[in-house]
């Protein structure tokens, strides 16, 4: 081999692609190995959750969603008018194997949120639309319901592994357990299909009817809520994309009323002080 000592060309194992797209394809192909393993690990949770003994799960998730109280603040006060209506409505769960607990979180838009180990939240946003006790006992049934199907679980793997992703990239950026509780649950709720909403509707209706001999309420409050496109539209946009309730809703309701001979008129009782805490 005859030896050349002319000097190498420029261009010799430097890379022609522009360090600006190859930090792009860098960023992205992380980003994009970091969603799959969260899509990966939310869908085997997702799976597997379900089928998770309630002993287990209590003991799994106890403290995880609590509520939000520093050791040095008073428990809210209307917890304890909302623990004992669902423990009114509980008690037509014969088979209930929970001891539930209330919390209540300081969010403007309306909405409820069964979470893992027995633990039911409600928001600001929701005590200050309800305008019978009927309401909100139709809405713990309905709570109660997702219980009863295990729903909570079905859509935790996905919630908490895209909560986490989103905390880990910076999207949120907070270390509070409640908010990422919160979140988790938000989207556990996106991942209940229409079937699970109704069938957790049809157990709430006859939870109600249980408790007050009529489902007078039940579709009441979302008959008052406002409309969207109104000033308060990005505070309900999240509850109506977790739970559809729009007219065809309400006639549901009402047909399943129909359909197992439930009353749709009845007296309402008047509703639980829960005038937010001072």
């Amino acid at each position: 081999m005859k030896f050349d000592p002319s000097i190498p060309e420029d261009g010799i194992n430097v890379s022609r692609t522009h360090p600006l797209r190859e930090a792009l394809l860098l960023v992205g192909g992380v980003a994009a190995i970091a969603i799959a393993v969260a899509v990966a690990a939310a869908v085997a949770v997702d799976l597997v959750a379900p089928h998770i003994p309630i002993e287990l799960e209590v003991r799994l998730f106890s403290g995880w969603f609590d509520r939000g109280v520093e050791a040095d603040e008073a428990v809210d006060p209307r917890e304890q008018s909302l623990a004992k209506l669902l423990g009114r409505m509980a008690g037509h769960w014969p088979e209930n194997p929970y001891a539930f607990e209330i919390a209540i979180w300081d969010i403007p838009e309306p909405n409820a949120v069964a979470l893992p180990g027995g633990v039911i939240a409600v928001t600001d946003g929701l005590l200050e639309n309800v305008e019978s006790e009927n309401e909100l006992a139709f809405v713990l049934g309905h709570e109660l319901g997702h219980f009863r199907n295990r729903d909570h679980l079905r859509g935790l793997g996905r919630g908490i592994a895209f909560s986490l992703l989103l905390v880990a990239v910076g999207v949120g950026g907070s270390s509070s357990a409640v908010e990422l509780a919160s979140l988790a649950g938000q989207f556990a709720q996106r991942g209940f299909d229409r079937d699970q909403e109704i069938e957790a509707d049809r157990f709430g209706l006859a939870l109600l009817a249980a408790e007050y001999g009529h489902v007078s309420g039940a579709e009441a409050f979302f008959e008052h809520l406002p409309e969207l496109g109104g000033p308060l539209d990005g505070e309900l946009a999240s509850y109506y994309s977790t739970h559809p309730l729009n007219a065809d809703r309400i006639q549901a309701l009402r047909g399943m009323a129909h359909e197992m001979g439930w009353e749709l008129r009845g007296e309402r009782q008047p509703l639980l002080s829960l005038s937010p805490a001072r």
